[in-house]
């Protein structure tokens, strides 16, 4: 995901071995997965469609070092806004899809995709929000983030991944019992097309997308002025090759340019635009991460003898009983996993980053703890909650995204340089 949280990445002359070797592991890995993937569908043709839109999603995060934590950390970090700007890109060609989806769907009376992504916007989503954003920085990514990491090799995702699935289990309890609470039941549910129609709920989402491009912008000329801006430089591999030779198809230039060189983070928001859209049409619902995490909590603790009778663990422990390769949402985070592997590998990039402290660890740890409590409080993460819920106009989504952001500036300024992947205060530098 973003570079930012990656620890001394192989220079180029430190991978030429791995050049020659991890691109047919790479190759054998897709091939192993596609088969894996026929052989579910003999069982339900879903399984594979989740699996292969996993492993697209997966290799598309990693190919363009593209990450939604990354778009609030990387500015206020660096001052620098690519990464900003590509979601904001990627919500509105997202939201504009989705427009042209849901409104074929409503004339021609079939149900609307992706309305399952209109929450309740009340305490839990606030909240929830707000706590993500804390844990999301602590961890080094958000849940598609650290599902990509983890398939990059990154020590600190397998780490933060252990306490994301552990804290979904209370965080779901806590969701239960504030949602059926009196404050849980004060907010509001709504669906800006029933009130502005479909071309109203895209111009306004728009404009507000186009208010916060225009404070991007404005907060990057400041830190420029101000003297603290860094601009993204990419690894010397991700680089385009120098090439005056005649195009040849089977050359080490064609190659890296198909394979190892890097896709900007535009190319990534847009591809993901796209991503969205497929999901939305293929399935009915809007793309998710973190439901699955429950299910992979209870399976884990119930190899321990812990039993899950309460009512809110119910489908959970069905889909833990009935096998998490049987399930479709499991199977497509299993794919970003093995999709980020693959993109590495292709590359020749792929390696084991375990350079940390003890004392990071533990806030690895607190952090994916943070991420699942407050992914399952608020019913879903940056995906789920805040992508799927702004795209599918949804007022929760900009709920979300507002404690989000609160959270993740609050854990940016509390703990800056106490653990490896938050640097010190610009200021202290």
């Amino acid at each position: 995901m973003d570079i930012s949280n990656r620890i001394d990445l192989p220079k180029t002359n430190e991978i030429t071995k791995k050049k020659k070797i991890q691109p047919v592991i790479g190759l054998a890995l897709f091939i192993a997965v596609v088969v894996f993937g026929v052989v579910k569908g003999n069982v339900d043709q879903k399984l594979t469609l989740f699996l292969m839109t996993g492993l697209a999603l997966g290799y598309i995060l990693t190919r363009s070092r593209y990450g939604f934590a990354g778009g609030f950390k990387r500015i206020y970090v660096t001052g620098e806004g690519s990464l900003s700007t590509a979601l904001l890109v990627m919500f509105a060609l997202a939201m504009v899809l989705a427009a042209g989806i849901q409104w074929s769907a409503t004339m021609s009376g079939a149900d609307v995709p992706g309305l399952s992504s209109v929450k309740f916007l009340n305490i839990s989503i606030l909240l929830g929000g707000f706590i993500f954003g804390i844990g999301m920085m602590l961890a080094g990514g958000c849940a598609s983030g650290t599902l990509s990491d983890l398939g990059e090799g990154a020590g600190r995702a397998m780490i933060a991944m252990t306490t994301f699935v552990l804290g979904s289990l209370p965080g779901l309890m806590a969701q239960d019992a504030l949602n059926n609470s009196a404050i849980g039941q004060i907010g509001i549910k709504l669906y800006l097309p029933d009130v502005l129609g479909y071309v109203g709920a895209v111009v306004v989402s728009l404009l507000m997308l186009a208010g916060l491009y225009l404070v991007v912008r404005k907060y990057e000329n400041f830190r420029k002025k101000e003297g603290y801006y860094e601009a993204t430089v990419y690894e010397d591999q991700e680089l385009p090759i120098p090439n005056q030779e005649p195009f040849k198809l089977f050359s080490y230039a064609t190659f890296h340019k198909l394979f190892v060189q890097r896709w900007s983070f535009m190319i990534g928001g847009i591809l993901l635009a796209l991503m969205f859209a497929f999901i939305l049409i293929s399935t009915g619902h809007s793309w998710g991460v973190t439901g699955p995490f429950v299910s992979w909590g209870v399976a884990f603790l119930q190899l321990f003898g812990v039993q899950f009778t309460a009512p809110v663990f119910a489908d959970a422990v069905a889909t833990a009983n009935g096998g998490i390769l049987n399930d479709p949402g499991s199977l497509r985070n299993i794919g970003i996993i093995l999709g980020a592997a693959i993109a590495f590998l292709l590359a020749g990039r792929f390696a084991f980053d375990g350079k940390f402290k003890v004392k990071d660890v533990i806030y690895y740890l607190i952090g994916g703890f943070l991420m699942g409590f407050g992914a399952r409080l608020a019913g879903g993460c940056n995906i789920g909650a805040l992508f799927s819920g702004i795209a599918n106009f949804s007022l929760s989504g900009w709920g979300f995204f507002l404690t989000l952001w609160l959270g993740g500036i609050l854990a940016l300024k509390v703990f800056a340089g106490k653990v490896n992947i938050i640097p010190p205060d610009r200021y202290q530098k």
